[in-house]
């Protein structure tokens, strides 16, 4: 069964100016979610700096976005790690807490074959009851998962239900759907492709729009999946200069300048990321107002 269908935000995790976790702007997130139709939340992963958190902070975020969260839609909580221990202790933890699913990246750096990649996936996911979502990205983390290693994953292991795909590779995306016979959900890892990505089975996106335009992302899935394609379509494409601007620099330094900009007060980044330049910045803030989004800062 899929743990969503829809938009599930890749939350941020907003600071307060010394670097600290911003818990009270961080339930403003969630609320300001959920009540615009966003369908789960994915916290701790990529855009929620998790690479830069302790472990204590790790744990902590996602047990405050849980409680923030009070099962009104799935919390699916980001343990991935380049060491399947650390990973099997983040995973346990979440689900102590009481995340609804993990969200377990491809170690990055030290490169694992296919063979060392299933046994990684497979030593995460037998260590915890709850649903596990891959997470395929080559551009971060110097490997691909192959689709043929993915629908033998969803074959073999029950609790791996799904998999974030961002490879940015539509054959790719049908052959895993072709490979694993339908027992593997397959969300969009990118938001300029949700459209054919759902066109083509798929359940939704986990996405970073959705943190400016938590509707609309909802809105392009559910109108092509009830049929509404040329509905669907237009929000895609309306949209697509704001995820331009979302992506000019990595990921998550353009969102949190976007958020900022909206009026949330998400604060800075943690170091090695940097602030947002400002032509860049100017590129954001235009394309946000061009698609009616309230800049206010």
């Amino acid at each position: 069964m899929s743990i969503f269908t829809g938009a599930g935000v890749a939350l941020i995790t907003p600071m307060h100016e010394d670097g600290s976790i911003n818990y009270d702007e961080m339930e403003r997130i969630v609320n300001y979610q959920i009540e615009n139709g966003t369908d789960a939340i994915i916290v701790c992963g990529t855009t929620g700096e998790a690479s830069t958190m302790t472990h204590e902070e790790h744990i902590e975020t996602i047990k405050a976005c849980v409680e923030m969260t009070k099962k009104r839609i799935p919390v699916i909580a980001g343990t991935g790690s380049n060491c399947t221990d650390t990973a099997i202790y983040l995973s346990k933890e979440a689900q102590r807490v009481g995340a609804d699913g993990i969200l377990v990246v491809s170690p990055y750096y030290n490169k694992a074959t296919q063979n060392g990649l299933k046994k990684h996936f497979t030593a995460i996911a037998g260590s915890v009851d709850i649903p596990m979502i891959l997470y395929n990205i080559q551009g971060r983390t110097g490997v691909n998962i192959q689709p043929k290693t993915i629908a033998s994953l969803a074959k073999e292991v029950e609790n791996i239900v799904a998999v974030k795909e961002a490879s940015g590779d539509l054959s790719q995306v049908a052959n895993i759907i072709y490979e694993s016979e339908g027992r593997i959900d397959v969300y969009s890892g990118n938001d300029d492709q949700i459209v054919p990505i759902v066109a083509l089975g798929g359940k939704g996106v986990i996405s970073v729009l959705s943190h400016v335009a938590p509707k609309e992302t909802h809105d392009i899935v559910a109108k092509l999946m009830a049929g509404d394609v040329k509905g669907s379509q237009e929000l895609q494409i309306k949209l697509l200069p704001v995820i331009h601007a979302l992506f000019s620099e990595v990921n998550p330094i353009p969102v949190k300048a976007a958020m900022n900009m909206l009026g949330f007060n998400v604060g800075s980044l943690r170091m090695p990321l940097s602030e947002m330049e400002n032509a860049h910045k100017e590129v954001l803030r235009q394309a946000l107002k061009d698609a009616g989004f309230n800049v206010v800062a």
